[in-house]
């Protein structure tokens, strides 16, 4: 998308501190960088501090009235919450401020739907807004409130009334059909993973809170071992700049290369429909031999984006999978030498490429701690041997010889015991 294109349309934020969240300041922060990567302009944000959020208005009639008069100040056109408003919440509001409402979950499905690129993303974003949508059609409809009818009979249903049935069976037909093509882009994408696991090459996971940087560490991995910048993928100082799950090969030193994945990003308040959605894309997760847990170790509030991460792994399933935390950043902290390496922990900063290679010396030891590099000498009669070496393990050299077939790979050291009759003296 060209700069000269978007259209940057005028925001309100609001927010409403109950004094339950540990931390409000930050939370509108972080809404202020989401209506950003929507392409939205803040021009004002409203707090109220209330104990009790307001069931018809979320804030109350008072702030709704402030806001009323604050918006032809600023001229602006939506107005977004920082938090999931209920169906009648958002119609009540509409009714009362006559512009377009957005919630938090509505606004991070919106930058979901602009990132969206492959058809597995847009499919996953659209079921995720429909999901979303479904339950708010409820009163939605002006025209509901004058429906038909004589005498209170029910056989006579009102224009509002059919329509929103009708709208409420389209989507949910069309969720229907979403879920169906899912399927088949899950089928190919367990094939291909099929594929990737025969290789038996070690797998290691990205994974972390929003812009902490996964895909500027995997895009150094890739031109430090690879140097085609083909290969490498989007990298942008944005929330949620990709959403697509990209692999790729790291021909890492020492023959002990491991295809790396990239994922997306979490953050505080993800949408369940969203985790719900994008499931068969983190499915790539819970197939991996190691996770990276990248973390901006620049941001004050890293550790409750390590608390955020940790629980969305937990809800996927796949937290007891052996990690190495990755802080990132560090760079942009005063009086803290890098690289640093404690125990599984890593201090770095990948953009400045400082700690690129000690981070791969923690991967391989770590997803090759069980593996032996053997040479052997394969008979020639003795040829599909070499054949399930080239398809299942980590061959760096086979050459033919005038008594049989050289290999040399790393293995198992179960593998490296059963063939152990053909190890060159």
């Amino acid at each position: 998308m060209e700069e000269q294109e978007i259209i940057y349309k005028k925001v309100i934020l609001v927010g409403l501190d109950t004094g339950e969240e540990e931390d409000f300041d930050h939370s509108m922060e972080e809404l202020q960088e989401l209506a950003k990567a929507a392409y939205k302009q803040v021009v004002g944000i409203l707090v109220q501090k209330k104990k009790d959020l307001d069931k018809a208005l979320y804030i109350g009639t008072g702030k709704v009235q402030e806001l009323k008069e604050f918006i032809p100040m600023v001229e602006a056109e939506e107005i977004i919450f920082d938090n999931t408003l209920s169906p009648s919440q958002i119609r009540n509001l509409g009714h009362e401020l006559e512009l377009p409402i957005i919630d938090r979950t509505n606004l991070i499905l919106d930058i979901f739907a602009i990132r969206a690129k492959t058809r597995e993303a847009k499919l996953q974003v659209e079921t995720a807004r429909l999901q979303y949508m479904l339950p708010r059609l409820v009163g939605m409809r002006e025209n509901l409130s004058r429906q038909g009818g004589t005498g209170g009979s029910m056989s006579n249903k009102g224009a509002g009334e059919t329509k929103l049935e009708l709208d409420r069976r389209k989507i949910e037909h069309r969720i229907h059909v979403l879920k169906k093509e899912l399927e088949d882009v899950a089928r190919t994408r367990d094939t291909m993973r099929k594929k990737r696991n025969r290789s038996k090459m070690p797998q290691v996971a990205l994974v972390g809170y929003t812009n902490a940087g996964k895909s500027t560490i995997m895009n150094r991995l890739v031109e430090r071992f690879d140097g085609n910048e083909e290969k490498t993928v989007f990298e942008k100082d944005m929330l949620f700049a990709t959403l697509e799950t990209n692999v790729r090969t790291i021909q890492a030193g020492d023959n002990k290369p491991f295809l790396l994945t990239d994922t997306v990003g979490f953050i505080n308040k993800l949408p369940h429909g969203l985790v719900k959605a994008f499931h068969s894309t983190l499915e790539e997760l819970r197939y991996a031999d190691l996770l990276l847990h990248v973390v901006d170790f620049s941001d004050e509030h890293y550790r409750t984006q390590i608390q955020v991460t940790e629980d969305t792994l937990r809800e996927l399933e796949i937290q007891d999978i052996p990690k190495i935390v990755v802080y990132n950043k560090v760079d942009k902290c005063d009086g803290m030498a890098i690289p640093q390496i404690k125990g599984d922990h890593i201090y770095m900063a990948a953009k400045s490429d400082v700690g690129i290679d000690e981070l791969v010396a923690m991967i391989q030891e770590r997803v090759y701690s069980d593996q032996v590099e053997v040479e052997l000498l394969i008979p020639y009669h003795k040829g599909n041997l070499v054949s399930r070496f080239l398809e299942n393990e980590s061959v760096s050299v086979c050459e033919h010889r005038a008594d049989g077939v050289y290999i040399k790979m790393n293995c198992s050291e179960s593998v490296a015991s059963k063939y152990e009759m053909y190890k060159c003296l």
